[in-house]
């Protein structure tokens, strides 16, 4: 087996290279591998798939196509799987999926807002070097408009909306975000 270290490459900038749904969409044995054993998980209880660094529609539409590629794949072979799919969302974590997410909104069944990434990602600034660390904001008006953005575009899809990273445990967020 090709270790991951070998499939991803050096990276001028890992954070913004081939990781995430990136990867299993250009190795797609091992996206099925995990959708595989998320079916499998699924026979057993609820669970949820959520796809990180998602940037665009269609890259939820080729996860769902390989979600029902490998659910036919494991019915053929007589592996117990659930009553139907899992629900399916999207992290959002890129400025990009943020804007996006009305459209994102029509293929996902709930989004998940990545405050660490999506913070990151808007101001441009990498928390793990001290020479810039002081300017991560999460409370910066760009940072809140893209919150908005996912939110209401969820509100109107009529999907649920959840908020994860260090925001989503800061106690002095949550007026601000429940407003």
């Amino acid at each position: 087996a090709t270790a991951l270290g070998d499939v991803v490459g050096e990276s001028v900038n890992p954070a913004l290279g081939l990781r995430a749904i990136r990867l299993g969409l250009r190795e797609p044995k091992l996206l099925e591998t995990q959708l595989a054993a998320i079916l499998r998980a699924a026979a057993h209880g609820p669970v949820r798939i959520l796809i990180p660094m998602v940037s665009s529609v269609a890259q939820m539409r080729a996860v769902r196509e390989r979600l029902m590629l490998v659910e036919k794949r494991l019915h053929r072979r007589g592996v117990k799987l659930a009553a139907a799919l899992p629900p399916v969302g999207a992290m959002i974590e890129i400025p990009g999926a943020a804007l996006a997410a009305d459209a994102l909104a029509k293929v996902c069944d709930f989004f998940a807002i990545g405050s660490n990434d999506l913070t990151q990602y808007t101001l441009a600034i990498d928390r793990g070097d001290d020479r810039v660390a002081d300017l991560y904001d999460p409370y910066h008006p760009a940072v809140l408009r893209l919150i908005q953005f996912t939110i209401a575009a969820a509100w109107r899809a009529n999907i649920p909306v959840s908020l994860c990273g260090e925001m989503a445990g800061d106690a002095k967020a949550v007026a601000l975000l429940l407003g």
